[in-house]
């Protein structure tokens, strides 16, 4: 007799998404108040998180046998769950390959590691057919990605390798392999300006992207994805979740944002 988990939290929307994709959302007793995919688990599941704060006893009374967490971030949030005795996994992916791992982990954690393992090389395959088609072109934009703005924040390593797949270049590569935000931070901003992208994407986390803000900053007008107009948002949930919403809306609004600016000097 096989003992895997019957009652997951996903305090985090990555994990929901993944479970659904493996048809195993049954076995989901809660969810992040933040969780927009799938859309029906915002209908179907409790929320009983936010992203470092719970209704612990709300998750105490949904007898979870495994809750599943992401990050540093939720590193208080999960000690208060141990700390009541309850079983807690939390992840800390911060690459493409890392999170093709998760999604083979929590495959395997559910007992359905072929199911996970085969999601995980559709995804791999798909990036590696879309990473080799982009780089048939000989255009590759510079491209300074923004995830928060007060103070600047650089993108993610899974952004920036996603954006090399997309067939652009991330201009703060040496920020990406840096997995806390605090790291990221750009302590001058007019090294944007000597960087010159000619794209600039902004995904601030829960807040709009204002393009108008960018184009006021002290300097920024001579920027080539200011000059030219080459100012874009992804939504925050699309590329910012290290789950399969990254490798798929989030890489296809990438790739859609690099190709528009391509056609433009064809």
């Amino acid at each position: 007799m096989a003992y895997y988990p019957e009652r997951i939290i996903c305090m985090t929307e990555e994990f929901t998404e993944i479970l659904y994709l493996l048809g195993e959302q049954d076995r989901i007793v809660g969810i992040s108040g933040f969780t927009m995919r799938p859309p029906e688990a915002r209908k179907e599941k409790p929320k009983v998180a936010l992203f470092t704060d719970a209704n612990i006893d709300r998750i105490k009374d949904l007898r979870p046998d495994l809750i599943l967490g992401f990050s540093d971030i939720q590193a208080d949030l999960t000690a208060s769950l141990i700390r009541e005795g309850l079983q807690v996994c939390t992840f800390n992916q911060r690459s493409v390959r890392d999170i093709l791992q998760v999604i083979c982990m929590v495959g395997a954690m559910v007992g359905k590691q072929k199911k996970g393992e085969q999601l995980a090389e559709k995804y791999s395959e798909r990036l590696e057919r879309l990473k080799k088609q982009s780089g048939q072109s000989t255009l590759k934009p510079k491209v300074y990605f923004e995830e928060w703005m007060d103070p600047l924040i650089s993108g993610i390593r899974w952004v920036s390798e996603l954006i090399e797949i997309a067939g652009g270049e991330d201009v703060f590569p040496e920020n990406a392999i840096h997995p806390l935000a605090k790291d990221r931070i750009l302590p001058d901003p007019t090294e944007v300006i000597s960087r010159n992208p000619d794209i600039i994407i902004g995904s601030w986390c829960g807040k709009m992207f204002k393009p108008d803000q960018v184009r006021k900053r002290r300097g920024w007008s001579g920027i080539k994805a200011v000059k030219n107009g080459d100012l874009y948002e992804i939504n925050s949930t699309l590329i910012l979740q290290p789950g399969p919403a990254a490798l798929t809306d989030g890489l296809d609004a990438l790739i859609k944002i690099i190709e528009e600016w391509k056609s433009k000097r064809q």
